[in-house]
């Protein structure tokens, strides 16, 4: 399969909608694919349901890590779990999802990096994570003939990687082998409410009766709320990814220091993107949640790009709809798949720069450029629960970057949460009311 993934790309899942599930999971990314698998374990009848195309979105755009390292302290449990099932789900689905535990080392230039990193340890260390320290000379002796030299680095043996266009459309197999209704090209339009319950949700080609809705659309997560009066401050921030051509193994971990980020690929390739670079398209719900993202922004650890705002077809662009009639058309039917057009200069940047630091990969091309949308909110860590206001919607969102390699232990979750089952980790980082019950909201430690 090509990568990313885009509306050109051929439909694989086209299941008749049905009239009545149990549960119905709005998008298809890996939360959304998790999701349905764990929930048709449960026994429910899981109907899932994707405007675009399985993975059409962020799911296939991302680094393709899968780590526990640098997470907030909350979500390493749940990176942990989600590394567990990595694994037995890779046996299932018979090696195709192209995982391997080759580590993942973040470089430190000076020693404040180092400090952070140590900071980052002292508290995750009791939770079970097998990082450690590494001091000048062992990270020269990792990152193979680097031209570049780092002071230290932070590096996690039992991290992984896999290939996010083969994976989770693979894990979509799965789920549909295990009875999910898998449906693409098939637009959301919003939910079917009953004295403000959840009845059923209405889609471009039909309607689905249910009292579960589980609501995991990525960037487009905070207009669908605002279309039913529910207010998530969740803005999505773009960034480049180049895939290069293959070149001899020049290190293996997936590693980062403070320009760029690049992981070894099961076609002999890299994947490589900017460490900590991003740019937000400044629209009317960016204006709207500005101040919440003030202490992030303070804290420095991301450097955010301002532009103007995006073209109607995006989630926050200037004249995108915020209402529209159930019975259509609605943003998700004019955009099924997100693909921002990459910037030729950040590509060239970027090529340039892996040449640079290994010259053994001098030879190495652009095989592949392209851009995604990062759902972010204001202390980077999602929101997975139940709205309170609205019996029977669960949301899952603003998963900041960390979606593909936690994936599948929230969508374990999210099933439990579908059947009134108990989690198995503290969720109270991850609420719902953190927005609106007075919290003050912490962004993680910088690392």
């Amino acid at each position: 399969m090509s990568f990313p993934m885009s509306h050109r790309t051929p439909v694989r899942f086209s299941d008749p909608l049905p009239e009545a599930v149990d549960l119905v999971v709005i998008g298809g990314g890996v939360i959304g694919v998790s999701t349905a698998l764990f929930a048709s374990r449960c026994g429910l009848k899981v109907a899932l349901i994707e405007k675009g195309r399985i993975a059409g979105e962020q799911s296939s755009r991302n680094w393709g890590w899968v780590r526990v390292q640098g997470r907030d302290l909350a979500e390493v449990p749940v990176a942990l779990e989600a590394q567990q099932l990595w694994q037995a789900l890779e046996t299932e689905c018979h090696g195709r999802l192209g995982l391997r535990q080759a580590g993942v080392t973040y470089l430190a230039k000076n020693q404040d990096d180092l400090a952070r990193y140590e900071a980052w340890l002292t508290g995750a260390r009791p939770l079970g994570v097998s990082s450690h320290l590494l001091d000048a000379q062992s990270t020269r002796e990792m990152m193979g003939k680097a031209s570049r030299s780092w002071t230290g680095g932070l590096h996690t043996p039992t991290d992984m990687r896999a290939e996010p266009w083969q994976a989770v459309p693979e894990l979509a197999s799965l789920a549909r082998a295990g009875g999910v209704i898998l449906r693409e090209d098939c637009a959301v339009q919003g939910l079917d409410l009953q004295t403000g319950q959840v009845c059923g949700v209405f889609t471009a080609q039909g309607d689905i009766k249910t009292e579960q809705v589980v609501l995991a659309g990525g960037a487009w997560s905070s207009l669908f709320l605002q279309r039913h009066g529910l207010a998530l401050p969740q803005l999505s921030v773009r960034s480049h990814v180049v895939a290069t051509t293959p070149v001899p193994e020049v290190v293996a971990p997936s590693a980062s220091d403070d320009q760029i980020a690049f992981r070894r690929r099961e076609d002999g390739g890299y994947t490589l993107a900017p460490s900590t670079d991003s740019e937000l398209f400044v629209g009317p719900s960016a204006l709207r949640h500005a101040l919440r993202y003030l202490p992030v922004a303070r804290q420095g650890a991301f450097h955010v790009a301002y532009r103007r705002p995006g073209p109607k077809t995006w989630p926050d662009g200037l004249f995108t709809p915020r209402r529209w009639a159930m019975a259509g058309p609605s943003p998700f039917d004019t955009m099924p798949v997100l693909n921002p057009t990459p910037d030729s200069k950040v590509i060239d940047t970027l090529i340039r720069d892996f040449r640079r630091l290994y010259p053994e990969a001098r030879d190495a091309q652009v095989k592949a450029a392209w851009t995604g949308m990062i759902d972010t909110l204001p202390d980077v860590v999602p929101v997975v629960d139940h709205v309170a206001d609205v019996p029977g919607l669960i949301v899952a969102t603003g998963m900041s970057g960390h979606g593909f390699g936690i994936g599948p232990a929230f969508g374990r979750i999210l099933a439990d949460l579908a059947v009134g089952a108990q989690s198995g980790h503290d969720m109270s980082r991850f609420r719902w009311a953190r927005f609106s019950d007075g919290s003050r909201l912490v962004p993680p430690a910088e690392v």
